[in-house]
């Protein structure tokens, strides 16, 4: 009996040995093809943002440099973390008149760069059939037919467009869903006066056969006009609430710290606010100076 249960006790040791060999087999092999499946993973992710960042660099590579001559434009364009719809233009209608431009589409990713690249270079090329590109709110309707959400992955866009006219200091403009931009009146480095300039419209893509306002006012030295996204206030305190334009607004009309631009003030402001690491939404402003007579009207 005893040489029987011995024998017994063997076979079934022999067996679990046995199983324990192919459940080590099927764990490396399972290891084995966990390896390959991560080093696939790698690959795809750092081909993916590769790519992402390759679509960054064409959005920004759209972007226009800064001009001096015969007025300056200067811009601040800081990208988030993540692919975004922002983007902005100018550029000589005719002799008389010069457009510039802001938009910002919904949302994040490589569609949303995708769209606002595309209208970015509508605008340019002024590629709107029946628009008169010295009329802002021709522009806007044109644009909005254009570019309707159920065509474009269900994103829509806001859209500011302003014409300016250097001789007499003349600003037209519409706005469609965008913050409305900011006036300054002052001596640069000097406590200056800020105002908005008020309009409304709806989003680009949303209501078919919109209709936009047109507005107009005349700038005059020493003013500037500044043009942005949300991305530039709409920025989370520490305790969770957000700036907002009126902040902005503050913060324009304080006299700046010695040597630094206007632009790079609200900057730096935005990123004390935010703290350490990557703002949230892209920080898109644009300004542009006026060298006339002393004054500001509007309409």
């Amino acid at each position: 009996q005893k040489a029987y249960d011995m024998t017994l006790l063997s076979q079934r040791e022999a067996r679990l040995i046995a199983q324990l060999e192919a459940a080590n087999d099927e764990l490396q092999r399972a290891h084995r093809e966990l390896a390959a499946s991560q080093e696939a993973l790698q690959l795809t992710h750092d081909r993916l943002q590769a790519e992402l960042r390759d679509a960054e660099r064409y959005v920004r590579a759209v972007l226009p440099e800064p001009m001096s001559a015969p007025f300056a434009v200067d811009w601040r364009f800081v990208p988030s973390t993540e692919l975004g719809g922002d983007s902005f233009g100018y550029h000589w209608v005719d002799d008389e008149h010069f457009a510039i431009y802001l938009i910002d589409v919904c949302g994040h990713g490589v569609g949303s760069a995708l769209l606002t690249v595309a209208v970015a270079n509508t605008l340019r090329s002024e590629a709107l059939p029946r628009a008169d590109f010295r009329q802002p709110a021709q522009v806007l309707a044109a644009l909005n037919e254009a570019y309707p959400m159920e065509r474009h992955g269900e994103l829509f866009s806001t859209v500011w467009y302003g014409v300016y006219q250097p001789r007499n200091g003349t600003l037209s403009y519409s706005t469609a869903g965008n913050p409305s931009p900011i006036v300054l009146s002052g001596v640069p480095g000097t406590e200056c006066e800020a105002r908005a300039l008020q309009g409304s419209g709806p989003c680009i893509g949303i209501m078919p056969m919109a209709r936009f306002a047109q507005a107009e006012c005349t700038l005059h030295s020493p003013a500037r006009l500044f043009v942005f996204s949300d991305g530039a206030y709409e920025i989370a305190r520490q305790d969770g609430s957000m700036l907002d334009i009126p902040d902005l607004m503050r913060t324009l009309a304080q006299p700046l710290p010695a040597g630094q631009s206007e632009l790079d003030h609200v900057l730096q402001m935005a990123r004390e606010v935010h703290g350490s690491g990557a703002l949230r939404d892209h920080f898109t402003i644009l300004k542009l100076p006026e060298t006339h007579a002393p004054g500001l009207s509007g309409a």
